[in-house]
């Protein structure tokens, strides 16, 4: 169990600059997002990208986990 929470530790750290990059919170008119839109869009964002470093879906607290931190960066 240890084994599967560190792998899964060290993946989502792999895997955050590619998430931080991936979700830009910018209108169709290229001006910033702010408030309810930015929120919407990132956490749409977020949840679409929660992936293990193998590209499979994640679920459970490893997804909760990776769209906090993508929500936090």
């Amino acid at each position: 169990m240890k084994r599967i929470l560190l792998v899964a530790s060290l993946s989502l750290f792999a895997a955050s600059p590619v998430f931080a990059q991936a979700c830009k919170a910018v209108g169709s008119d290229g001006k910033p997002l702010a408030g309810a839109a930015k929120t919407s869009m990132m956490t749409k964002c977020c949840n679409d990208n929660a992936k293990s470093a193998d590209g499979k879906p994640l679920a459970g607290a490893a997804k909760d986990s990776s769209v906090k931190k993508c929500m936090a960066g």
